[in-house]
């Protein structure tokens, strides 16, 4: 995750403590697919989610059981998501057990069933951040997300959180029939005193992989990640408090090294040494997955390839003491990345980028990333 803003406000007003991760003082911030069903059908959805029951799904004690694993290894934070979480009864037990055990909490939803009442709960159970999908304005969020009035709905949930008192922000996955609607999307942002504005890049998994040919082309891409660097300069000029972060592909950090040069040069240096300690991506390193069947993963987007199963063994089995060779790959400095990624000079600064796009591709989990949208020279290949 390229926190922008953090990063850019860091950059330009410096503060005590310099933006980046500590990759081995704590465990993983873990996504948490508690279960598979979900409301909606979005053409990009990673978990192939539908509106059934899935089998294998873990039980309340077992998650309780697991909880416990998370917090004995550092684990510091949980996003709990779905399919969409808040179709499993016991969501708010989970939440409140979380809570005593004292992890930062996040709730990952598409907000339709975020009612007045369900937002009173979710306040009630402590979540401390609440992120809905809006894929573009109405029409494009609805027919992405294959239901007429979602748009509205999901708009009427975060209004709900926000009454209750709970920070809510949106995710918005761009492609070319919606990526047009972001200024849009943004003025609708400021109209509801929203703060927080998460890029999720397209990536190739679940539904994902299937509509890949709509991801939104190269070109257009560096346009709108530029869109961005310039919304949030503004955004800390005029003291407006939106916070802009971006995922998925770790080529952004390199970017905003490139647009730094050119309109802050004095800085570039600077920027350099942030942009290197934070590292890029952080798939089997800052982030892990859990599925609904208690399946862990680098990722969320890792889904077809398993690095152990909490119902057979601890998280710290899995995760601390796995020899398993993707895990030790993703681990490595510099990662053993091929092609363009490996000649790229800025490989310290993107980690290699998202490897589940390159094993989806071409079958190699160390092959270059499709996704990278800059030159060959940008990249210092000639």
């Amino acid at each position: 995750m390229f926190r922008l803003t953090q990063i850019m406000r860091q950059l330009l007003q410096p503060q005590p403590e310099t933006p980046g991760r500590a990759r081995s003082a704590t465990g993983p911030v873990v996504v948490w697919n508690l279960l598979r069903r979900c409301n909606l059908t979005c053409r990009h959805c990673y978990s192939a989610s539908s509106d059934k029951d899935f089998m294998g799904e873990l039980t309340t004690e077992e998650v309780f059981r697991v909880l416990d694993e998370l917090k004995a290894y550092g684990v510091p934070a949980l996003i709990l998501s779905g399919g969409e979480p808040l179709l499993r009864p016991d969501l708010f037990d989970i939440a409140r057990q979380a809570k005593q055990l004292g992890f930062y909490l996040g709730l990952s939803s598409n907000g339709t069933l975020m009612d007045r009442e369900t937002s009173k709960k979710i306040a009630a159970a402590g979540f401390d951040y609440v992120g809905v999908s809006l894929d573009g304005l109405q029409a494009n969020h609805d027919h992405i997300r294959g239901r007429v009035g979602a748009f509205q709905e999901s708009i009427e949930g975060i209004r709900n959180c926000r009454e209750q008192g709970v920070k809510a922000g949106i995710r918005f996955t761009p492609t070319q029939e919606n990526v047009g609607d972001l200024p849009g999307l943004f003025q609708q942002m400021t109209a509801e005193s929203i703060d927080r504005f998460y890029l999720s890049h397209w990536n190739y998994a679940g539904r994902g992989k299937t509509n890949r040919e709509e991801n939104a082309q190269h070109h257009a891409t560096r346009q709108l990640v530029e869109s961005l660097f310039n919304r949030c300069l503004h955004s800390l000029e005029s003291g407006d408090n939106q916070e802009i972060v971006t995922g998925n592909n770790d080529a952004d950090g390199v970017f905003f090294l490139m647009w730094v040069e050119k309109q802050f040069p004095d800085y570039r240096d600077k920027a350099q040494e942030m942009l290197t300690q934070w590292g890029g991506n952080a798939s089997g390193v800052g982030i892990a997955n859990i599925d609904n069947r208690g399946l862990v993963h680098p990722d969320i987007f890792w889904w077809n390839y398993s690095l152990g199963d909490l119902k057979k063994n601890t998280f710290q089995e899995i995760w601390g003491s796995n020899p398993d060779p993707l895990l030790r790959g993703l681990r490595q400095r510099p990662r053993p990345v091929k092609g363009r990624c490996g000649l790229c000079r800025q490989l310290a600064i993107c980690g290699g980028n998202t490897r589940v796009r390159a094993f989806q591709q071409t079958g190699d989990a160390w092959a270059e990333d499709p996704g990278c949208y800059l030159t060959d020279k940008e990249i210092g290949i000639e």
